[in-house]
């Protein structure tokens, strides 16, 4: 999507992409070193949200230099991230893209989190969060991992590539990796402990079920006095966020006046169809960003 003629256009468009507070890329997070003891924060860390990352990057572009952002784009956390801004820094954005993803969490997207998050902390290598410098807690964070990615893709998707193929090298029947479905779950699972901390995993997945852009407020004051265009992008297979959430943010956008459009993607990849559908989002997207750089929306 990022690139040279492609959807966001590095030769028309600057991108900024930081990591978010509280990750393990790049900016502070459970994993850095607490200056207090010269040790990793571990649960020291504290408890972030999402307006904490909104605020950080408020900070970077105000760093940069940058008054006005052309656009605030992102899918699922990312999305909420793009939220919050419209809400945080209105003035500051002249169009928003939240892509698959909701206003707040309902019981079963916290639920599948806290799944995960148990996982991880029922590892023996966990340690309340001190493990680092010895063994990490791989198998609970790989667990995690596999949970979540089932919410990530669709029933269609999987049958399509899995149906109930074994593994060409299976082993006999000792509850080990039989289906060809098992084996990616593993590999998925195994790959993301090489390259994400436990610690940051369970405090990111509690920023986005803290999340509540309503806090409080009703459907019709949520946006009210936005300028920003909005492009709300959904995909009819995705169940971890279903399109009906996305339509609720365009309710509350089209409430308060915002000049907002809507888009649902019919797609079979589940949630990750975000980072799939790859031609679609860029023919919006391009559009949208022409329509936004060439008018007088927000200024």
């Amino acid at each position: 999507m990022i690139g040279p003629s492609k959807g966001l256009d590095m030769d028309k468009y600057f991108v900024v992409c930081s990591n978010i507070i509280g990750g393990c890329k790049g900016s502070t997070g459970p994993s850095s070193t607490n200056p207090k003891t010269g040790q990793p924060y571990g649960l020291d860390f504290p408890l972030i949200t999402i307006g904490d990352m909104v605020n950080a990057q408020k900070h970077l572009i105000d760093h940069l230099g940058i008054e006005k952002l052309l656009t605030v784009i992102g899918g699922s956390m990312g999305g909420m991230q793009v939220l919050q801004w419209t809400v945080a820094y209105p003035d500051r954005i002249r169009s928003a893209i939240p892509i698959a993803t909701t206003m707040k969490h309902t019981p079963q997207q916290i639920a599948f989190n806290e799944v995960g998050r148990q996982a991880i902390m029922a590892d023996p290598n966990w340690k309340k969060g001190r493990y680092y410098g010895s063994a990490i807690p791989a198998k609970g964070l790989s667990v995690a991992r596999m949970i979540g990615h089932i919410t990530y893709m669709s029933d269609v998707s999987m049958a399509e590539k899995f149906g109930r193929k074994f593994k060409t090298n299976k082993e006999p029947y000792k509850f080990g990796a039989e289906f060809e479905v098992e084996g990616y779950l593993h590999y998925r699972g195994d790959n993301f402990v090489k390259r994400f901390d436990a610690n940051s995993y369970l405090y990111i997945t509690k920023a986005i079920d803290y999340f509540n852009i309503l806090n409080g407020k009703n459907l019709t004051d949520i946006f009210k006095g936005l300028k920003a265009k909005v492009l709300v992008i959904a995909f009819k297979s995705d169940w971890l966020y279903p399109a009906y959430q996305s339509q609720e943010i365009v309710k509350a956008l089209k409430l308060a006046g915002v000049d907002a459009s809507y888009c649902e993607i019919n797609s079979t990849y589940g949630h990750d169809a975000f980072l799939l559908e790859v031609e679609e989002e860029t023919h919006l997207i391009k559009h949208f960003l022409n329509t936004v750089s060439n008018g007088k929306s927000g200024d």
